[in-house]
């Protein structure tokens, strides 16, 4: 990238990452509200947060995630896949605000491998920086696994993305620890502990993922009967979805030599633990990296 100072970002549904670069140098970091807890505007929001920054001149903003979509401040079409950085940035999205250039990057739609629609925004910014961080995903096909709320499979074909799937296994189990039985023992308030996660692992390994919700009640049933502990309980219940999400992965996309995992380090660490379980390689890279990387390989695209 030139040396213009500039704001980047990724607005998801839950938080607001934003960064102060010149070149490849982050001269400040600043956290929000995601788009679905929002108290104004996300014009106003994001004018606030970075008034000061504005002293620094900033050529343009360039943000990528959910700010795009119909929930959040304007919305950028999906680029159909196959798509590289090139066709993502063509399709990106242009304003002004208060005489700031902004641009907003757009997410990606497929056909997934079950035959449905499928659509990510953020993520497929993550794969280009990804992409841009380890050359060697650039050539040849490569199987990215993105964990989250909404957990993105994704095959890379010669540096483009040929498809996806979705599998919201963060919110599910979300929505499982604060909403059901299966935490009434009082997980809903614990941590899962890393003994719980691996007798996850290990139970779906031994029954399969087609038996995982039939597994899951034991999450409560072991806590009445067994005396499994509330930590080692949501350990348990996170152990059934990852590990069961991990076997109809490998059922969608055949053998996997390895599969790289971008992220948080502790979501990421869980994917690595149940991939080498399944015998599978697994190579991290980090997702604010990845954000950054993938950003600044979409604003250069847009000025070539």
């Amino acid at each position: 990238m030139d040396q213009d100072v500039v704001i980047v970002g990724d607005w998801g549904t839950s938080r607001l990452r934003l960064w102060l670069r010149q070149g490849k140098a982050v001269i400040h970091r600043r956290d929000g509200p995601g788009v679905s807890a929002l108290t104004d505007t996300p014009e106003k929001t994001f004018l606030d947060l970075v008034g000061d920054w504005r002293e620094a001149n900033p050529a343009r903003a360039v943000m990528c995630g959910m700010v795009g979509s119909r929930i959040g401040w304007r919305e950028a079409a999906y680029a159909p896949c196959p798509a590289g950085v090139a066709e993502v940035a063509d399709k990106a999205l242009n304003f002004e605000a208060d005489g700031l250039p902004v641009t907003l990057v757009p997410g990606l739609s497929c056909v997934n491998p079950l035959g449905g629609p499928d659509v990510m925004r953020g993520e497929e910014t993550q794969v280009f920086g990804a992409l841009s961080l380890n050359l060697a995903l650039k050539t040849g096909r490569h199987l990215l696994v993105l964990p989250g709320t909404h957990n993105k499979w994704t095959v890379v074909e010669d540096g483009k993305v040929a498809g996806f799937v979705t599998a919201p296994v963060g919110e599910t189990f979300a929505l499982l620890k604060q909403h059901s039985t299966l935490a009434a023992g009082g997980g809903a308030r614990v941590d899962g502990s890393a003994e719980g996660f691996a007798r996850g692992l290990a139970r779906v390994a031994e029954h399969g993922a087609a038996r995982l919700t039939h597994l899951m009640f034991e999450t409560r049933a072991r806590q009445l009967l067994d005396g499994m502990s509330p930590a080692d309980a949501m350990g348990y219940l996170s152990g059934l979805l990852v590990g069961a999400d991990v076997a109809a992965a490998r059922d969608w996309f055949g053998p996997m030599d390895a599969v790289t995992v971008i992220g948080a380090g502790g979501l990421c660490d869980l994917y690595v633990q149940a991939l080498a379980q399944a015998g599978v390689q697994a190579a991290t890279v980090d997702g604010d990296a990845a954000v950054l990387a993938g950003l600044a390989a979409i604003s250069k695209s847009r000025e070539a």
